[in-house]
């Protein structure tokens, strides 16, 4: 095996006093919705946002006096180059990380606090990272791989140690799988600790590559799809983190773009947690009952990264409200009279709704003459509540119409 449980603890020496010793925090509704004990180790909270410090100091820390003199180059989803720029400030050398186009804002700005160069190169992961390739062989600069690196994979480790100190007796650790850096390090802790300990991977499911690299030794492309956890969007496992994977990962699973956003707004709602597309996988794998557990089990999920965009964050948190309910939209024909729409608007504010928008609506609707269609956007507690709404409406001889969410084909 490349890494040994020597190696992630040699990493924890040199990290402390580096990184954040993130909570393991206590999920009390996740608890309770799959019936055992439910755990998250917020990474989300690490420094950079992410757990991605952790295997960049290590590895950046140990360069030779000349390899610091010439700089690092790394390529990155985001978080890793967050990881990066800030492990190379911390020991005051030059680094320039390579971003695909599409990167999230945010992540793209942090990298720069930290004291990135950035370069943003190609469409996907994979073609930033033959670019950062190129510039290493160009300028010199030591690359830093975001996963397949054995010093890389022993600094995600450190995670696993710290898991096994606060939850002694977890059962599952649920960790998100995108490159196997992340899964592979905290395996190889936790099943030094405790072979009996279950380590489940979570992919996305528009972007599941690691059964059929575990099979046939590549990914198939050609079933690969856009996804909010782009965190975890990497084409190719590595070498080194596929065999760890395949040695000591007990299942993988995948989850859906939909039990993604549930899961992120459930760790907001309930935990107070920003957390990414695929820093919330565990947790979504948890919360559809993918993963096969036990009343008495401990299970935690990594929360792996926080650095989402806001714009993308509250596109999440509206539709998951839709999904549920919370959001409804009611099209309703009144007279087009002075005085009506705020009739109608009591009624609705009468039975404890919140209008979030309304549209006056004639030629559209092809309204009959003399009537407006009015389009309202309301703010419900519960399907049961907008249900009440729609029914009173009708009760009043409104003629009204309850509009379902739309569903675009991909």
């Amino acid at each position: 095996m490349a890494v040994q449980i020597s190696d992630i603890n040699d990493a924890k020496e040199i990290l402390s006093g580096v990184i954040t010793t993130t909570p393991l925090m206590r999920d009390y509704r996740l608890s309770s919705l799959i019936g055992t004990n439910a755990f998250l180790k917020a990474e989300c909270l690490q420094r950079g946002g992410s757990f991605k410090i952790r295997g960049a100091f290590n590895k950046i820390s140990r360069l030779s006096d000349e390899e610091k003199k010439r700089g690092v180059v790394a390529a990155s989803a985001g978080n890793h180059a967050q990881g990066v720029a800030l492990a190379a400030t911390l020991n005051e050398i030059k680094s320039t990380i390579v971003l695909p186009v599409y990167a999230p804002l945010t992540k793209i700005m942090s990298t720069k606090t930290f004291g990135g160069d950035v370069i943003l190169h190609g469409e996907s992961f994979d073609e930033a990272m033959a670019y950062s390739h190129e510039l290493a062989e160009k300028h010199g600069y030591t690359h830093i791989h975001a996963f397949d690196d054995e010093l890389i994979v022993a600094g995600q480790g450190t995670i696993g140690l710290e898991i096994k100190d606060e939850l002694p007796e977890i059962s599952h650790a649920v960790v998100p799988i995108g490159g196997g850096g992340i899964i592979s390090g905290i395996a190889i802790a936790l099943k030094n600790y405790n072979p009996d300990i279950k380590v489940i991977g979570v992919e996305a499911e528009n972007f599941a590559v690691i059964e059929d690299s575990l099979k046939f030794g590549h990914p198939n492309a050609d079933k690969l799809k856009t996804t909010i956890a782009d965190g975890i969007a990497v084409k190719s496992p590595g070498k080194i983190t596929l065999g760890i994977i395949n040695d000591y990962v007990d299942e993988i699973v995948t989850v859906s773009e939909e039990e993604i956003a549930l899961a992120i707004s459930h760790c907001v709602t309930n935990n107070r947690l920003v957390v990414e597309g695929a820093g919330a996988a565990g947790v979504a794998a948890l919360l559809a009952k993918k993963v096969n557990i036990t009343n008495d089990d401990n299970v935690c999920a990594v929360l792996c990264g926080g650095n989402i965009d806001a714009n993308l964050l509250a596109r999440i948190l509206e539709q998951v409200l839709v999904r549920q309910s919370r959001y409804i939209t009611l099209k309703a024909l009144v007279d087009d009279r002075p005085g009506r729409l705020s009739t109608l608007l009591d009624v609705v504010a009468d039975e404890g709704a919140n209008v979030i928008e309304v549209f006056h609506l004639r030629a559209m609707y092809l309204a009959p003459l003399g009537k407006v269609g009015i389009e309202m956007l309301l703010e419900v507690r519960d399907e049961e509540h907008g249900e009440d709404i729609f029914n009173k409406l009708k009760g009043m001889n409104y003629q009204v119409v309850r509009e379902e969410p739309g569903e675009w084909e991909e």
